[in-house]
């Protein structure tokens, strides 16, 4: 028997407006499949860290051709509201998905039927080429379809504001109110005014490409290094449109793509998940970077707005580096090359998440320069840097996972110009006679080894999600007093914005927007987070362990013993 509220909605789709194959495909799945149709109609979808995102098919909680016209009017409603009397106009581009290209369509139409000019791209294109373009036409807004590195069954739908960054508070809320004001879906405008929609290209990609070259720091060092061998696969996302490209831009010559990944294909035949965070799906890299013996090996997301690497380890193996070691190379690299050239300023400033390595905070604070520690989602690094503009000169922002921005041009994650700048790291790194992965042992001789790990466990639907949110209370309820023999002295409850300090017994106010995130530290200097993902049906524990590093020769030891206490964390938390 159906709830209530999944039956009128079950109810409202076979009655209303909706075509026929929906309709039929509502009926197979109420005589088939129940907890289906439960988890399709049991809430709407709702914006998160990364916008609109879900499984695709029939139903209020799924994407498809009505969900996504119904976010569109609702933020079309609001943007003329907003820019009253102003010519709005809106720009979209989507990835390789399947049904991207449909969703990018409807999207556009449904704009346009508004009265809002659209700028739509001719094909795939990278995520932070779109937020790169939102600025560049002076557009109010944007949307890209992407469900960045989810599984293939998934799409989505990321919101930009008129600064490029994906939106946050209080235009998330708002929008969606205006969404909920929609109580048929004959109040989606899907057709009418398709003069309004302009296709775009190459003169976006050449505008993007010119502003990325100008990141380089370092172009004589490139020169002399321009044939690093380097591989790289998009993953059959759309890395492959734009980074053999920015490589030749920045002068690289020995550049080999990994040609079975190298075709755009929703379907990700090559990969179970299409997740550069995820070994496997690097794995064809790993084997031609090995054949080749390779300077270093990189992989991109669908969207390309994350990038995972692999370079020899100090036994001449390839090996991943994680999101943290990746953005510590970066920063580092940013910070010290910029003050060598003289380019550094009294006002640069940096950010990352609160769950990003804090081995980023002690470079900064080591270098004189201010570090922002914002919520999860690279939106709340792009609103650092459009309340700090015109005051503070941002440098670079960083996620654990795998999201790096340099420079302001674009305001999202841009796995583009991270790829470029990676490379250019390393050349860096090869011209002194080093390879990044010594380049890393370095950074932790100087400041401390820290390691860091993460566990996610899944639960699917309403159930899953009813599990995750009794996980949750249960940490907050009775929060534990030692975790793997190291006493908790400090409990940060982000939904609360309290932070306790457990020995003086006093609490301090958290000045970030609520969110549903607990950090506890040790005394030892061990920091655990938990938090349920805000773009899938996960709960994350995040894991970060530090100790000195005497002597780059003894990296291995200290490696051993910090995997050893992450072990025991986890195995005290019964999280395994």
């Amino acid at each position: 028997m159906l709830e209530a509220n999944v039956k009128a909605k079950v109810d409202a789709w076979l009655n209303g407006s909706y075509d026929e194959e929906t309709k039929n495909e509502i009926k197979k799945l109420l005589a088939e499949n129940e907890e289906e149709i439960v988890d399709s109609f049991y809430k709407e979808l709702e914006f998160g860290t990364g916008g609109l995102r879900g499984v695709m098919g029939v139903g209020s909680n799924r994407m498809n051709k009505y969900t996504v016209g119904s976010a569109t009017q609702g933020l079309a409603n609001y943007l003329k509201k907003n820019f009253e009397g102003e010519e709005v106009k809106v720009a979209i581009a989507h990835d390789s998905r399947n049904n991207s290209p449909y969703f990018a369509k409807i999207t556009a139409g449904v704009f346009a039927a508004n009265g809002i000019k659209v700028y739509l791209f001719d094909a795939l294109r990278p995520t932070p080429e779109l937020s790169f373009t939102i600025r560049h036409l002076g557009c109010h807004s944007g949307i890209v379809i992407t469900a960045s590195h989810n599984p293939r069954e998934y799409n989505g739908y990321k919101a930009y504001w008129n600064d490029g960054g994906q939106i946050v508070s209080p235009h998330d809320k708002n929008i969606i109110a205006e969404v909920n004001k929609i109580n048929s879906i004959d109040e989606v405008k899907f057709e009418g005014g398709e003069n309004l929609i302009e296709s775009i290209g190459k003169d976006l990609d050449e505008a993007y490409l010119a502003a990325l070259k100008k990141l380089s720091l370092s172009p004589e060092v490139i020169e002399a290094q321009s044939d690093l061998k380097i591989v790289f696969t998009p993953i059959h996302g759309t890395g492959i449109t734009l980074v053999p490209a920015v490589l030749e831009k920045y002068g690289f010559k020995n550049v080999h793509i990994v040609e079975e990944q190298a075709e755009p294909n929703g379907n990700f035949p090559t990969v179970v998940y299409p997740n550069p965070e995820e070994a496997e799906a690097l794995s064809k890299g790993l084997k031609m970077a090995k054949d080749l013996d390779a300077d270093i090996l990189l992989g991109t997301d669908p969207d390309s707005d994350r990038v995972g690497i692999a370079v020899k380890n100090n036994h001449g193996e390839f090996q991943l580096l994680n999101g943290n070691q990746t953005g510590t190379l970066l920063f580092d690299y940013l910070i010290n090359v910029r003050k060598e050239k003289g380019l550094s300023q009294d006002n640069d400033f940096i950010a990352k998440t609160i769950v990003t390595t804090d081995l980023i905070d002690k470079i900064a604070a080591k270098n004189g320069m201010q570090c922002f520690n914002v919520l999860t989602g690279f939106k709340f690094i792009a609103d650092v840097i459009k309340r700090e503009e015109g005051k503070l000169n941002f440098i670079a922002g960083a996620e654990e996972s795998y999201g790096y921005l340099v420079g302001d041009d674009v305001r999202d994650k841009d796995a583009i110009a991270s790829v470029a700048m990676i490379c250019e790291l390393t050349a860096y790194a090869k011209h002194q006679g080093l390879s990044l992965f010594d380049k890393l042992a370095k950074t932790y001789v100087e400041y401390g080894f820290y390691k860091e790990s993460l566990i996610s466990i899944t639960k699917k639907g309403k159930k899953g999600a009813e599990e995750i949110a009794d996980m949750m209370k249960g940490l907050r309820e009775n929060p534990p007093t030692s975790i793997n023999g190291s006493d908790v002295v400090l409990i940060l409850d982000y939904q609360s914005s309290v932070s306790k300090n457990v020995i003086s017994k006093t609490e301090e106010a958290i000045d970030l927007p609520k969110s549903n995130v607990l950090q506890f530290i040790t005394k030892d200097g061990s920091k655990i987070s938990a938090r349920p993902s805000g773009t899938e049906p996960k709960i994350k524990f995040y894991f970060s362990v530090n100790t000195e590093l005497p002597s780059a020769e003894q990296f291995d030891e200290v490696s051993v013993k910090l995997d050893k206490k992450i072990e025991g964390i986890i195995s005290d938390m019964k999280l395994k």
